[in-house]
């Protein structure tokens, strides 16, 4: 299941108490499990890097244990990290040239133009107000500050979710919700427009990763503190029958030459500017000075009826 823009304006889909519970019983082991986390921070600063600019102000958006000062690149200028994450134990553990806040994405507790840039990996997936904490964010950057944010996509842990939905509609005759909706490319996309975001472009790419079993999978998403909080999940134990059938189907369905079976963290990367006068704008309908046809060596056809082998447009 994915979620969309709508469903998300009017729905409370995550237990905000159960994601900080998650992280806060993660984060004394998270450097065991935190792969994911570092891979996508190092693509993220690497990002970062390839912008001409120097952020001196930074806020870590989500920041778990936080961004390490010493592997920031020094041509990006950081001066003063604020790290902020739900959980206290991980706001705790940050170890940025600044203060570490535990507060949540979606109620940010600084002044307006307060930074020059911010950065988020792998946390608003959990957010439930989306569109707000974005609008947030953009409000906390200065003129032309930068957002560059990465968080989990539609694709995110398909395989484990479609075994888990077919192992629990076989045992117990239905299925609850396992794996958290993670939202659409093209959701992110108008997500960041709605914010007010100026020169918003999103893309994504997928990682996989091998596990010897579902079972060492799931450990690792705990490890992450990426547990169950959907607020609609089940609230009582699962017969361990529904996860031994699970991992069977996982295995039927997945599992590589090896024995081993895959699974796929889509990473969305958004990134946007808090609009100035100084930024491209688009161009007014009407005003280019070349014809597109002429560019491409085309032959051009007036809207209508498509052209077809014998028959002229009309």
């Amino acid at each position: 299941m994915a979620y969309t823009s709508a469903m998300m304006d009017q729905m409370l889909v995550f237990d905000r108490m159960q994601v900080r519970r998650n992280r806060d019983r993660a984060a004394p082991d998270y450097a065991a499990h935190d792969f994911l986390k570092r891979e996508i921070a190092e693509r993220v600063l690497d990002r970062m890097g390839d912008i001409q600019r120097r952020f001196p102000r930074l806020l870590d958006l989500g920041s778990h244990s936080g961004l390490d000062p010493r592997e920031l690149d020094p041509k990006l200028g950081v001066e003063w990290i604020v790290s902020l994450d739900p959980s206290e134990r991980f706001a705790g553990m940050a170890a940025a040239i600044g203060p570490a806040i535990a507060a949540e994405e979606e109620l940010l507790p600084f002044a307006p133009a307060s930074f020059d840039a911010i950065v988020s990996t792998l946390s608003l997936h959990w957010v439930n107000d989306l569109p707000g904490a974005l609008v947030q964010a953009r409000q906390c950057l200065k003129p032309d500050g930068l957002f560059l944010g990465a968080m989990l996509g539609g694709e995110t842990l398909h395989e484990l979710r479609a075994a888990l939905t077919a192992a629990e509609t076989e045992v117990l005759g239905g299925a609850g919700p396992r794996v958290s909706p993670f939202a659409e490319l093209q959701d992110a996309a108008g997500l960041m427009q709605r914010a007010g975001f100026a020169l918003p472009v999103v893309d994504s790419d997928i990682l996989t990763v091998t596990y010897e079993n579902v079972f060492l999978l799931m450990h690792e998403l705990r490890g992450m503190g990426e547990g169950n909080a959907i607020a609609a999940r089940r609230k009582g134990m699962t017969p361990k029958s529904v996860f031994l059938r699970a991992a069977q189907i996982y295995h039927e369905r997945h599992a590589g030459p090896d024995g081993r079976i895959p699974a796929s963290f889509q990473i969305l990367y958004l990134t946007g500017w808090a609009p100035h006068a100084s930024q491209q704008k688009p161009l007014r309908p009407g005003s280019a000075a070349h014809r597109l046809a002429d560019a491409l060596g085309a032959t051009e056809q007036p809207a209508g009826d498509p052209a077809v082998p014998g028959r002229k447009p009309r």
